[in-house]
C-alpha cells in the first residue's frame, strides 16, 4: 500500500521510529507548508517532497494520505485529499467538532474511500492483553475503569528546548493552546470506548490552573489544562478518565470488574506490562497495612496489584522488536533498547497498518466512523465543560467494535493465572 505525508512536524519523526518494520507500506513522498521542514526529512530520510499538496494529490500511485497537520488544518486537509479519491488517516482529533466530522464521513463514502483516525493504541500488546483477560472472565463482569493522563507539570518540563531528529521543535504553542484534554484524552477513550462500547452520559469538568505555562505564552491560555470525565456506559459500566499537565505523569489503565481488576502502566507504551488480581479476601485485606501498599513488591506477595501475565501480541510486534535490534551502533541499541523498556514504545505505523490490511482484504472498517465521531464528540465535551460543569447524553453513539482483529493468545486462558498465591491464601485464612 502507498501512503503520502501532509506534515512533516514533531510527531512525523515519531511515526518514523518504526518505519522499517512496516515493510508492506511504502511512503511515495511527503509535503510540508513550511520548504525547510521538508528539506530537512527529505535529507534525513530520502523521501522525495512534492512541490505543493495539489501535486501529492494528483500523484496515481498514492493510495492512502497520512494527515499529520497541525489540528485547526486538519478539517480542509482531509478534505481535499478525500475530494481527491485517497484514502486518509489523520492524527487526533479528526476535526474540531462533530459536524465536520460527519461532513468528512459523508465525503468518504460518496467517493467510496475510507477514513480512518489516530489514536492507534488500542491496537497495541497492552490492550489486546487487557481486553482478552475481560473476554476470559478472568476479572469477572468489567463495572468500572479508572484511567490516568497527567503528562508533567508543563511549565517545569523545558520543553521549548525539545527537538526531533530532524530538528523539528516539541510543538509547544499548539499543546497550549489546544490544550491537553484536545490533544491526549483519545488516548484513553479509544481502548475505554472500544471495551465498554459507547457512553449514555458524560458528567465532566475543565479549568486552567497554571499561569504562564511558558515564557512565549504569557498569562492564561483560555484552554483547560486540567480535566475529569466520568462516562457511564449502555452496557452499565463506568469510567473515570482524569487529564493534565499539572500533576506529575500517570497514565495508569485500571479495568475493574465483579471479581478482579486487570491494570497497565501505560497507554503510550504498547508493551507495558499487565497485572491481573483476582480480588480475595487476603489481597482485600492486605491493603490494610501501609507497609504493603507503599512497597508494591512486597504488597504483591500478599495479592495486592496481582501477578504479571504474558503479553497478547499484535501482529506486528515480532517485525517492530526486530527492527530495534538493527540500529547502526551499540549505543543507538542500548538507548533505543532503554526507552522501550522502561520509557515509550509507540508504534503510531500500527493504525495505518490495520488501515491498509482492511483495504486490501475488503474487510469493514474496524474503528467504525461512528466510533470514531463518538470518540471526537466525547474529546469536545469534555474540553469544553468548564468550570461550572457539564451532565449531558452524547449526540452520537455506535454499535460495539466486537473483538480486535489479529489477537492470538495462542490459546492462553487468563482465568487460570487468576489464583491466589501463598501469602494470600495464609492471610485469607
Amino acid at each position: 500500500m502507498n501512503i503520502a505525508f501532509a506534515g512533516c512536524g514533531f510527531v512525523f519523526d515519531i511515526y518514523m521510529r518504526t518505519v522499517r518494520a512496516h515493510d508492506e507500506i511504502t511512503i511515495k513522498g511527503v509535503f510540508d507548508i513550511n520548504p525547510e521542514r521538508m528539506r530537512r526529512v527529505q535529507a534525513h530520510y530520502g523521501f522525495h517532497a512534492y512541490s505543493s499538496y495539489e501535486q501529492l494529490l494528483a500523484d496515481p500511485e498514492v493510495d492512502i494520505v497520512v494527515n499529520l497537520t497541525p489540528i485547526a488544518a486538519h478539517f480542509e486537509v482531509s478534505k481535499q485529499a478525500l475530494e481527491a479519491g485517497k484514502h486518509v488517516y489523520s492524527e487526533k482529533p479528526l476535526t474540531k467538532s462533530v459536524e465536520e466530522s460527519r461532513r468528512l464521513f459523508a465525503l468518504a463514502g460518496a467517493k467510496g474511500v475510507r477514513l480512518g483516525a489516530a489514536p492507534c493504541n488500542i491496537f497495541s500488546d497492552t490492550v489486546r492483553t487487557m481486553y482478552k483477560a475481560v473476554e476470559d472472565g478472568a476479572i469477572g463482569k468489567p463495572l468500572l475503569v479508572y484511567a490516568e493522563l497527567d503528562d508533567n507539570p508543563i511549565h517545569l518540563m523545558e520543553f521549548e528546548k525539545v527537538k526531533s531528529p530532524t530538528g523539528a521543535p516539541w510543538p509547544l504553542t499548539e499543546e497550549i493552546l489546544e490544550g491537553c484534554t484536545y490533544e491526549h484524552l483519545g488516548y484513553h477513550l479509544v481502548w475505554i470506548c472500544g471495551l465498554l462500547g459507547p457512553a449514555v452520559s458524560v458528567t465532566a469538568f475543565s479549568s486552567e490552573l497554571i499561569e504562564n505555562k511558558t515564557e512565549g505564552l504569557p498569562g492564561r491560555s483560555g484552554t483547560p489544562d486540567y480535566s475529569v470525565a466520568n462516562l457511564q456506559f449502555a452496557n452499565g459500566a463506568a469510567a473515570r478518565i482524569t487529564c493534565s499537565v499539572v500533576a506529575p505523569r500517570d497514565h495508569r489503565m485500571r479495568v475493574i470488574g465483579h471479581a478482579g481488576e486487570i491494570t497497565g502502566d501505560s497507554y503510550r507504551h504498547y508493551r507495558s506490562p499487565v497485572f491481573l488480581e483476582r480480588y480475595s479476601k487476603g489481597s482485600l485485606s492486605a491493603r490494610k497495612f501501609q507497609t504493603l501498599r507503599a512497597r508494591p513488591g512486597l504488597g504483591r506477595l500478599f495479592g495486592i496489584g496481582g501477578r504479571k501475565i504474558p503479553l497478547v501480541r499484535n501482529w506486528k510486534t515480532p517485525a517492530v522488536e526486530k527492527d530495534q535490534q538493527m540500529n547502526s551502533s551499540l549505543k543507538q541499541r542500548l538507548v533505543e533498547w532503554l526507552r522501550r523498556r522502561e520509557v515509550y514504545a509507540q508504534d503510531k505505523f500500527s493504525g495505518i497498518a490495520e488501515m491498509a490490511q482492511e483495504i486490501r482484504d475488503g474487510r469493514p472498517q474496524f474503528l467504525t466512523p461512528d466510533f470514531i465521531m463518538h470518540i471526537n464528540e466525547l474529546t469536545l465535551l469534555t474540553q469544553g465543560a468548564g468550570s461550572a460543569g457539564i451532565a449531558v447524553r452524547p449526540a452520537t453513539s455506535f454499535e460495539p467494535l466486537g473483538p480486535l482483529p489479529g489477537t492470538d493468545s495462542g490459546g492462553r486462558n487468563y482465568a487460570d493465572a487468576a489464583r491466589p498465591g501463598l501469602l494470600e491464601k495464609l492471610l485469607s485464612r
